[in-house]
Order: structure tokens, then C-alpha cells, then sequence
């Protein structure tokens, strides 16, 4: 019976470690700020996010786990967000992780 709580406190722990990695790697960067027109993403070579922010000649893809980005399609708004590490990827553009959208 001891073995078996060992290793199921050891299973435990390791879950714990790997989903500790993966949270902090999603997002490491720190908080930005930018403001610009968002815009849906529709079909695209680079295949990741939900929207975009224009800003001028720049471009940055988004995703929000808590916000609704469509409700501010065509608006000029400001973002508040991390990078997503590991991006951009296939020529594409800073994948944004949006946490706060202000009008």
C-alpha cells in the first residue's frame, strides 16, 4: 500500500510541475499596451488567433480566454495583453494574449 501512495503522490506532483511550466509559457511575456482598430481574423497563411489589431502599417494577431473580441470589430480601441511565446510563426504576426479591452 505504500508504494502505491507513492506513486500516486509522485503522479500528483508531476501533473502539478507540468501544468505549472505550461501556464507560465503561454504568456510569459510582460503586460503591453496598444491601441489600434480590431478586426476579425478570417482566413489566413500563418492559421492562429481569433482577431486582429491595425495599427498603421503593423498588424498583431489576438485571442482572449474572458473577453468577446467580436464586440469590437471596426472599433478603435485599446489593448491591454501579453505576447504568447513561441509566435510568430510562418511569417505571421505577435500573437497577443488580450486580458483587458478599453474603448
Amino acid at each position: 500500500m505504500k508504494t502505491f501512495m507513492k506513486a500516486i503522490i509522485l503522479s500528483l506532483v508531476t501533473s502539478l510541475i507540468f501544468l505549472i511550466t505550461n501556464c507560465h509559457r503561454q504568456n510569459s511575456e510582460e503586460q503591453m499596451k496598444l491601441t489600434g482598430t480590431i478586426q476579425s481574423q478570417g482566413i489566413t497563411s500563418y492559421q492562429y488567433g481569433t482577431h486582429t489589431l491595425n495599427i498603421e502599417d503593423e498588424f498583431y494577431a489576438l485571442k482572449s480566454d474572458n473577453l468577446e473580441l467580436d464586440e469590437f470589430v471596426g472599433k478603435e480601441i485599446t489593448i491591454s495583453g501579453s505576447k504568447i511565446d513561441g509566435y510568430p510563426v510562418d511569417g505571421g504576426p505577435v500573437y497577443i494574449l488580450v486580458t483587458e479591452v478599453k474603448e
